[in-house]
């Protein structure tokens, strides 16, 4: 399954990538287009697969496990709209400054905010299997 996503990212990014440079709005549309085939794949097997994984969580996890689940999942649809900064009408400098906001914003919240929930699970548990309540 990491392959497949990982996979289906790499052709998501290389489909978004020829409309990211393009000025023509229908060339931007069709590549948006067929960089959220992947997208949509990508986004459904998280859900669906991080939905399995929070339902096998111990108790004192199962919280953490949810909030990094949604929060995977609003951080990576921030994405497509941030494409389409170009397409409502914005250029040159002003069109920049909000994909590059908007993209900033969606990663601090994907890298930064996950990594410390990604702690917090790893705390959480570690305290559970200290308590006995976890099997190593």
């Amino acid at each position: 399954l990491a392959w497949t996503l990982g996979i289906a990212s790499a052709v998501m990014v290389a489909l978004g990538y020829p409309g990211e440079i393009q000025d023509d709005l229908s060339v931007r549309w069709f590549w948006w287009a067929c960089a959220m085939v992947p997208f949509v794949y990508v986004v459904g097997t998280l859900v669906v697969g991080l939905g399995a994984a929070t339902a096998k969580q111990p108790e004192g996890v199962v919280d953490l496990v949810s909030a990094a689940r949604y929060l995977t999942v609003v951080s990576w649809l921030t994405y497509p709209f941030v494409y389409i900064v170009k397409n409502i009408g914005l250029a040159g400098s002003t069109a920049t400054m909000y994909e590059q906001i908007g993209y900033s914003a969606a990663d601090v919240t994907a890298k930064a905010v996950f990594g410390v929930l990604i702690w917090a699970i790893a705390n959480a548990k570690s305290r559970l299997e200290e308590e006995g309540k976890l099997r190593a």
